[in-house]
């Protein structure tokens, strides 16, 4: 929905419409999963953890974009790749830059991939509300392109990976029709007790994105 989507912020759009962001892009169970988020948040190690867990490297710390037309009356998606003289590495803080397809072989790498999902990675203590209910997921556009996201906070003890799969597992389903948060919101609203008919809302709760489409 337009009221519900934001911008990601690019780094530069260039003369044949492509657009440069920060971030990392990975393949995480055949969904292609753009994390963004600020500088030294942990987007580079959880792209190591997910990549060891099998999913497959496109890019990490810079991501180029392009639209790609959809077929007949298919709506136009995202393609996203790395730029070629970063492709397959990424930089680990301590260690440096390593290569991916050297570490983990080139079944742990993609070239490029259709960008489906974002999730947006910010420090716990940031002052950021995060969803708490999750009944609809926000989108966010990305060169006119609407893309599903959620938000995740990040504490010394996120295991930041299993996270990542476990958002990407429950839009995979929602894909089916199976939403769990909207089974139990009716399930209350048929069984509610003392007048409630639905999941309430956390004081001071607002969805991914919402600040930033204000």
């Amino acid at each position: 929905m337009e009221s519900s989507a934001t911008r990601a912020a690019p780094t530069g759009l260039d003369e044949a419409g492509e657009l440069q962001i920060h971030g990392s892009l990975v393949d995480v169970g055949g969904l292609g999963v753009l994390l963004l988020g600020p500088s030294g948040v942990g987007k580079s190690e959880c792209v190591i953890e997910l990549v060891r867990r099998g999913h497959r490297l496109v890019a990490d710390d810079i991501v180029r974009l392009r639209t790609r037309p959809g077929e007949g009356a298919a709506a136009a998606t995202l393609l996203g790749w790395a730029p070629e003289h970063i492709r397959h590495y990424v930089e680990v803080r301590g260690l440096g830059l390593m290569c991916v397809a050297d570490l983990f072989g080139s079944a742990a790498i993609r070239d490029r991939c259709e960008v489906g999902f974002i999730i947006r990675l910010e420090a716990a203590d940031s002052g950021v509300s995060f969803e708490r209910i999750g009944l609809e997921r926000p989108r966010e556009r990305l060169l006119g392109v609407e893309v599903p996201a959620v938000r995740l906070p990040v504490h010394a003890a996120s295991n930041l990976a299993t996270l990542v799969e476990l958002a990407v597992r429950d839009w995979q389903l929602r894909l089916r029709g199976v939403n769990a948060a909207q089974r139990l919101d009716e399930r209350l609203r048929r069984h509610g007790a003392g007048g409630s008919t639905s999941i309430p809302a956390a004081a001071g709760d607002t969805a991914p994105g919402e600040e930033g489409a204000r």
